[in-house]
């Protein structure tokens, strides 16, 4: 077989304006087990989109983006019911910036043979491939920006600011939610920015520019994200998967702390996870452990588990379709950040 035997059937992105989930989440929260989870986590975010002082921060970890979800998160973008995103490096550039340049994910299957996937260089995220040779024109993208820039320390979020800005000239796929985030001043950061395609660009572009080049400051991230925080009367999390992603974004209170400033715990909390509390893990711990950190009040918090694909998509059509996004006052902290 040859690779477009395999790179032939690309993975379609749920469009969540397309139905209405409003009748299978109230059905949902009348049921038990995940549904009512699902439905719970619904409310929650609803709760947040009304809230007026509530400062949003949707969390990105794992492959959901890959796997379809990736226009749900630009969409959240686009209709203001978010202002603020922590992500995986391979969230943000793997997947969408490299779908932004005109690239695809294909639907595949995990029983194949990996190792004629690699002498095709197909790369496999379960049943989905990605063309390797593709992703390295991604990689020597992002060092084309880097060539482009002041040599200095870049947050991540400065550098996907100057991704979503080349973006605007340069996609093939114009709604990514790189190029989305940078046009509604929209922060997007990734701590562990180098876990991506980003990172081999970056490490080429050092390499090439030994005495002069720019490098990512992920303390910055970390002083630039709990500056939203110190400036925000109330914030709710609304996380997909765990991980440093989760993390990142609750430390900031602790951050706030440490550096003299009491603030609020995270009022409001919702993961959406396949992990597991019974290691101590749960991609970085349950919402009410959490609690013992300082980090998230118990009051309006929701542990979903179930695979994000799954539920995803009906809870945020369920708040797109309910509308009440339109009343939200964008708040633009890429502004505020500088």
């Amino acid at each position: 077989m040859e690779k477009k035997d395999f790179l032939n059937k690309a993975v379609k992105h749920i469009d969540i304006k397309s139905f209405d989930a409003t009748s299978i989440i109230n059905s949902m929260r009348d049921m038990s087990f995940s549904s009512r989870d699902a439905a719970r986590a619904a409310d929650i975010l609803d709760t947040m989109i009304n809230d007026a002082d509530c400062t949003i921060i949707l969390c990105i970890a794992g492959s959901s983006s890959a796997a379809g979800c990736m226009q749900i998160y630009a969409d959240m973008v686009r209709c203001n019911m978010i202002d603020a995103v922590v992500a995986t490096g391979a969230a943000i550039v793997d997947m969408d910036f490299f779908e932004a340049l005109g690239f695809k994910h294909y639907k595949g299957s995990p029983y194949v043979d990996d190792n004629k996937l690699r002498e095709l260089y197909i790369d496999r995220i379960y049943d989905t491939y990605i063309d390797e040779e593709q992703l390295q024109i991604c990689d020597d993208t992002t060092r084309k920006i880097a060539d482009s820039l002041e040599p200095r320390p870049y947050s991540s979020r400065e550098f996907i600011v100057e991704m979503g800005k080349y973006l605007t000239k340069n996609s093939v796929k114009k709604d990514s939610l790189v190029q989305t985030a940078y046009e509604k001043g929209v922060p997007v950061f990734c701590p562990a920015f180098s876990d991506s395609s980003a990172g081999f660009g970056l490490v080429k572009h050092q390499v090439e520019n030994p005495d002069s080049h720019v490098s990512i400051d992920s303390v910055k991230d970390f002083r630039e994200l709990t500056k939203i925080k110190m400036g925000a009367d109330v914030s709710g999390l609304f996380m997909i998967g765990g991980g440093v992603p989760k993390n990142f974004a609750q430390d900031t209170v602790v951050c706030a702390e440490v550096l003299g400033k009491e603030v609020p715990m995270h009022k409001y909390a919702v993961q959406i996870t396949v992990a597991d509390a019974r290691d101590g893990a749960c991609s970085s711990s349950t919402l009410k452990e959490a609690s013992s950190w300082g980090k998230v009040d118990t009051g309006h918090e929701q542990m979903v588990f179930a695979e994000a694909t799954t539920v995803l998509p009906l809870i945020i059509s369920y708040n797109y379709h309910k509308g009440d996004w339109k009343k939200r006052k964008e708040k633009k902290y890429n502004d505020m950040l500088g």
